[in-house]
């Protein structure tokens, strides 16, 4: 999937792999992250696979930088996958409950820990999701060269945020309620 965060980026503008990085730490990065290690893997495959070209930039006073451009191909195999219905959902891996499911013989408190850490960063990732504006997504797709209508799409996985951190915080309330009751 990776592929296809980049081909869509590279749909707005040309950019080098170190802005792709930067955009999506910016934006999709609550949905959808990568390593810059991946980046890079994937733009050579997408380059060999004729969906992106690139060229070489030369700078005098910074390192030189390769910029990629989506090509014919890489638009055409964007929209494929943008027309194609998604017609079940994506299996959920959650290292958390995980964990959960299986502490039955750990000590309480140890669990009750875990699971305050995890309230509080989810806390932390609801005010972020609260803190950013339909402003602050316009500015962000403004800088990638998105129509503004991209913004709405945009906001659309913002608020998706919101929504599941509010739903993962009041989960862990209510689990570790249930936690506590059995230590009382």
């Amino acid at each position: 999937m990776l592929k296809y965060a980049l081909l869509g980026f590279l749909n707005y503008r040309s950019l080098s792999g170190y802005d792709l990085k930067g955009i999506i730490d910016t934006s999709t990065r609550h949905f959808w992250h990568a390593d810059l290690s991946q980046i890079y893997k994937t733009l050579k495959a997408l380059e060999s696979d004729g969906l992106i070209a690139s060229v070489v930039e030369a700078n005098d006073d910074r390192p030189d930088r390769r910029v990629y451009t989506i090509t014919d191909s890489g638009r055409a195999d964007l929209q494929q996958w943008l027309s194609t219905p998604l017609d079940e959902m994506t299996p959920l891996k959650e290292t958390l409950l995980l964990k959960v499911f299986f502490s039955a013989e750990t000590d309480p408190v140890r669990v009750l820990a875990m699971l305050h850490r995890q309230r509080d960063l989810h806390q932390r990732a609801l005010e972020r999701y609260r803190g950013q504006t339909l402003a602050d997504i316009e500015q962000n797709a403004a800088l990638t060269g998105a129509a503004p209508i991209h913004a709405v799409f945009w906001d659309a996985t913002r608020r998706a945020g919101e929504l599941y951190e509010e739903m993962y915080i009041r989960w862990l309330d209510e689990t570790i309620e249930r936690i506590e009751q059995l230590i009382r």
